[in-house]
């Protein structure tokens, strides 16, 4: 029997686009991990310092502040958004009239600019003239300084007896999680509303059959088969989360990240290292580096839960 001729023509088709992920994907990334054991600023390369940027991390108070602020929005953002996301998808399932109209109404944030975004909505939050203000004194509530308010979200809810540690966000990073929230809906909803109509309709006749409420028939039947969907959009959050960047450059500050830092997230502040004053590239490097297997972390961990999740056959 003849040996199969290898054929390379397939691999012509696909060899564009993997020049691209190599040269501006691939190389960067080793490159910044290389960059990352020099002292190498952004005029040139320096010495080699081993771990010494690693070292550094460990006792920089501002990249565990910047840390923290991160996961304070991980934490929020997810969990709101993919509850959110599932509310609205379930509504929108089954609504009849104007369908088009509201899926169209509710994936507009989507696929709007980011900096477009984020100016209107640093004019919403405005403390003297702003809407939200303005919504909240009709019903009796004081002014808030949404972007300038360092204290924790707890700290103004509770009291001045809520110790720091437990004050959790700032108003100001608790504005960048609303609109966080709010840019990143449409897609989520979008995708929950594929998985819901992915349902075989005949599990909700049995079980309206059977007697079982709408409430149970959420918690039994639905719930589980959109679990795929629950997966990926909780791990596609979780990443998208931790790259913010745009909106605290273009809604905090002077100084951008103010008030007191308590809105530097950890993209921001490996910019700042890079690009900033410091133009520090080995030591910007290296917290990417951490950031990356955070991510890696983060997704590893959730992957653990995938066999929970119940794939329709």
């Amino acid at each position: 029997m003849a040996k199969k001729k290898f054929d390379f023509k397939p691999y012509l088709y696909i060899m564009p686009a993997l020049v691209i992920v190599v040269i501006f994907r691939l190389v960067p990334i080793v490159l910044s991990f290389l960059v990352s054991f020099f002292e190498w600023s952004i005029t040139g390369a320096g010495d080699f310092i081993g771990f010494g940027n690693y070292a550094k991390l460990l006792h920089d108070p501002v990249f565990w502040q910047s840390m923290l602020n991160t996961f304070y929005l991980v934490i929020f953002v997810v969990p709101l958004s993919i509850a959110l996301a599932l509310f609205f998808a379930n509504f929108l399932n089954n609504v009849t009239k104007l369908r088009a109209f509201f899926r169209t109404v509710y994936y507009i944030p989507t696929v709007t600019s980011m900096v477009a975004v984020s100016i209107v909505w640093k004019i919403m939050f405005n403390q003297q003239t702003g809407l939200i203000n303005y919504l909240l004194g009709l019903i009796g509530i004081d002014p808030l300084g949404w972007l300038a308010e360092s204290r924790g979200i707890f700290q103004l809810m509770f009291g001045a007896g809520v110790p720091d540690w437990a004050g959790g966000p700032s108003l100001a990073l608790f504005s960048i999680i609303i609109l966080t929230i709010w840019k990143g809906l449409g897609y989520n909803t979008i995708i929950y509303l594929a998985g819901l109509q992915s349902i075989p309709e005949t599990y909700y006749e049995a079980a309206s059959i059977d007697g079982a409420s709408k409430t149970k028939q959420f918690f039994k039947i639905t719930l589980p088969l959109v679990s795929p969907t629950t997966f990926y959009v909780l791990m596609m959050t979780t990443i998208v989360t931790f790259q913010v960047f745009s909106q605290i450059y273009l809604m905090t500050g002077p100084p951008i990240g103010g008030p007191l830092g308590t809105t530097k997230v950890i993209v921001y502040y490996l910019f700042e290292q890079g690009f900033g004053e410091a133009q520090n590239l080995s030591y910007a490097s290296a917290i990417a580096l951490i950031v990356f297997v955070i991510i890696l972390g983060l997704t590893l961990f959730q992957r653990r839960f995938e066999k929970k999740v119940h794939y329709q056959e």
